[in-house]
Order: C-alpha cells, then sequence, then structure tokens
C-alpha cells in the first residue's frame, strides 16, 4: 500500500499518543496521574445540555448550511461585537467542526507550495502538521521565559520573506499560557501590516484568564489588521464543551466563502444538535464560565508554586488558559535507576513507567527542555501528582 507524501509527512500527535498510552495503563489497573488531558474536566452546563435535548426533541436532526446555521453566526457576530469591539457581518463568519477544524481550513485555504508561515515556538503540536499539509514551508521564531514565551516585532520583522504568506499567533497560549498585552500586539500589528502578511489569531482561551488580564484581539486593533486576520474561536474551552466539537473563524468575506467551499466538500455542516447547544453557550448565562476559571486560578497557584519547589525544574506562571510549561534542562541527562534521561520525552516516558505520572514532552511543542501539565482535572489529583514528580526528580543522579 503506497500513502501520500503528503500525508506521510505528518506525524503522530504526542499529546494523543501520551493519553493513549496513559489510559492503556490505567485499565490496567496501575494508578496514573494524567497531566496530558487538553480540556476542562468539568460538566458542560446542564442550560448548554437542555438545549442540546430540545434541539433532538424538536427534529433539529437534519442538514444546515454547510458553514453553519444563521442564528449561530448572529450570536457569534453579537458576541464579538459587544465583548471584543469587532463588527463582523454573518457572512464573514464560518461555523467549523472545532476550532481545530477552522485553523485547518483557514491554512488549507490561504496556503500552498512555496509559501511560508511564521510559527512561534513553543506551539500548539496540531500547527506544524497542518502546514505541512498544505504544502508550505514552516518558519520558526524561538521563544522563551525569560519574555514570557512572547514574540517580539523585531524577531517577526526578521523572519519575514517575500514569501511569507501568515503568521500564526495564539494566546491565551497552549502550552505556556502567555498572553499578549495590546502594546505588544500593536507592534505586532505595525509589522504585519508593514509586510501585508495574514494573521491567524487562535484566541481559543480567551475566556480563560487570570490576575485581572485583560483579553484584546489583534483584530480589533483596526481596520487594516482586522483585514488580515483570521480570527479563530470557539466554544469547546470555555464551556467545557470539547466532545461537541464547535469552532468558529471569521476573517474578510473572500477568505470565508473559500472556507466554507472547502468545507462544503470535506466536512459539510458542524452537526446540528451541536450548533443549537453552541447558540445556547454564547447566549445564555455566563457565570458558569467565571465559576470554572476561578476554580483554575486555585489549581494554577498550586501547581506552579510545587514546580517551583523542586530542585532542577523552573515553571512560568501563566496568565491563560490551563497549562504550565516548566523547564526540566537541568534534569536531562540523569539517570533513574540506571535509565539515562536525556531528552523530554525519555523523561516523560520513565515518568509513566515508573511513577504512574502522564505529562506530555516539550519536544512536541517545540522545545526539548520542557514538559506540558494540564491542570484540568481536580487539586486532589494535582496534590497526588506534584508530590509523585518531586519523589521523582529526587531519585535522579
Amino acid at each position: 500500500m503506497v500513502i501520500s507524501k503528503r500525508i506521510n509527512s505528518i506525524k503522530e500527535s504526542i499529546t494523543l499518543a501520551t493519553e493513549a498510552k496513559a489510559k492503556q495503563l490505567a485499565r490496567e489497573g496501575r494508578d496514573i496521574i494524567g497531566f496530558g488531558a487538553g480540556e476542562p474536566d468539568f460538566d458542560t452546563p446542564t442550560h448548554i445540555k437542555e438545549a442540546a435535548k430540545k434541539a433532538i426533541e424538536e427534529g433539529f436532526t437534519k442538514y444546515t448550511p454547510a458553514s453553519g446555521m444563521k442564528e449561530l453566526k448572529s450570536a457569534i457576530c453579537k458576541k464579538l461585537r459587544e465583548e471584543n469591539n469587532l463588527f463582523y457581518r454573518e457572512n464573514q463568519v464560518i461555523v467549523s467542526c472545532g476550532a481545530k477544524h477552522a485553523i485547518f481550513n483557514a491554512i488549507m485555504t490561504l496556503c500552498e507550495e512555496g509559501d511560508e508561515v511564521i510559527l512561534p515556538s513553543p506551539f500548539w503540536v496540531s500547527y506544524p502538521e497542518m502546514i505541512r499539509a498544505s504544502g508550505a514551508k514552516i518558519v520558526i521564531i524561538e521563544t522563551d521565559h525569560k519574555n514570557d514565551f512572547k514574540v517580539t516585532s523585531e524577531q517577526l520583522e526578521r523572519a519575514i520573506t517575500p514569501r511569507t504568506k501568515l503568521f500564526i499567533l495564539n494566546y491565551p497560549s497552549n502550552p505556556t499560557g502567555t498572553v499578549y498585552l495590546k502594546e505588544e500586539l500593536e507592534e505586532l500589528a505595525k509589522v504585519i501590516l508593514k509586510h501585508r502578511i495574514f494573521c491567524l489569531s487562535d484566541e481559543i482561551y480567551e475566556k480563560i484568564l487570570y490576575d485581572n488580564t485583560d483579553f484584546v484581539s489583534i483584530a480589533s486593533l483596526n481596520e487594516e489588521m482586522k483585514d488580515l486576520t483570521i480570527l479563530v474561536n470557539g466554544v469547546s474551552k470555555a464551556y467545557s464543551m470539547t466532545g461537541w466539537r464547535i469552532g468558529y473563524a471569521c476573517a474578510d468575506e473572500k477568505i470565508i466563502q473559500a472556507m466554507s467551499s472547502f468545507q462544503s466538500h470535506s466536512t459539510s455542516n458542524p452537526t446540528s444538535i451541536s450548533q443549537k447547544a453552541a447558540l445556547a453557550a454564547l447566549t445564555g448565562p455566563q457565570d458558569c464560565v467565571s465559576k470554572m476559571v476561578e476554580e483554575f486560578a486555585k489549581r494554577r497557584n498550586y501547581i506552579v508554586d510545587k514546580l517551583n519547589s523542586i530542585k532542577g525544574v523552573s515553571c512560568f506562571k501563566p496568565k491563560g488558559a490551563f497549562y504550565v510549561f516548566p523547564c526540566i534542562k537541568e534534569l536531562l541527562g540523569k539517570k533513574y535507576k540506571g535509565k539515562l534521561i536525556e531528552s523530554s520525552l525519555q523523561f516523560s516516558e520513565v515518568l509513566l513507567e515508573e511513577a504512574n505520572v502522564a505529562v506530555v514532552a516539550g519536544i512536541a511543542f517545540g522545545n526539548d527542555d520542557y514538559i506540558r501539565l494540564s491542570y484540568a482535572t481536580s487539586l486532589r489529583n494535582i496534590e497526588k501528582g506534584i508530590d509523585r514528580i518531586k519523589d521523582f526528580v529526587e531519585k535522579l543522579n
């Protein structure tokens, strides 16, 4: 059997592989503490589930327009207008099967062989594979915790060439939790506007913010920047609706039209019932979000303090999302029971096998000196898991 070059170039997701291995060990009876999952551990709010039930009972189980139902697009426009000071028309919105789907559609619509896509590192694991699938070349900008994992306008300027088509910006970030301030976005926007490249702004963690941090969409800075931005968001993280698979993108009408055409021939419309649930999420009570974020903040404070208390580990305190990205550089090159640990992948593998703790290797996100932990799990599990990590690290020599 001959697999296409395009598909052969795509690597397996390390995050999903880690999660699968952890679940397998749990099924075998091991007491596994998992820090790998990128989804809230809270249930979907009741009023959202009730809207889905009502949709089923009323027979809303048929096709909708391929790019999403009009009522949901209208609600998305209203949300962006009231919360982000962004004015989009319904024909500038596409609803997709999750934010991941919207990002894939955007990259496939904009990029092709010979194009370059600028990607800050650390990055979400699927960005590189999506870029490869489009045929474009990945241009990495390295960031680190000394600058809060943020790209500077000078770095962006240096990375741009005549072949640059797209710059991907994700904030709050997966895996670092970094959030850009308005003035930082303005400096990046100057470079983007100067060179007239597109910016894909992945804002899926927009509502999960701490320390009274404000969220500003780069598209809201001015009309010119809005015209060059493909804004991506969804309901999965803010409303604990990961399995419902509803995301959306907003952009220039021509881009959305092309994305819609592509989507119509691949997946067609997102699930009708999930669209009704998403409508309830956006238009219903929002206190469910603030309660969830309040709990995440407690977990963040605990996990950061505890990780920083482990000798050889240093952890940046995130301003958003629900991940920490601690540096383990000082631990690499050491041994555990004779097993040499030279990479983040080996560290995560030995940690899972010997300490029953699942974390994701930093190499999956572009930096081998780190690991990622999700604190979208109970405080009890976090306490137990960090104690195991500390015990594991103390046994390294």
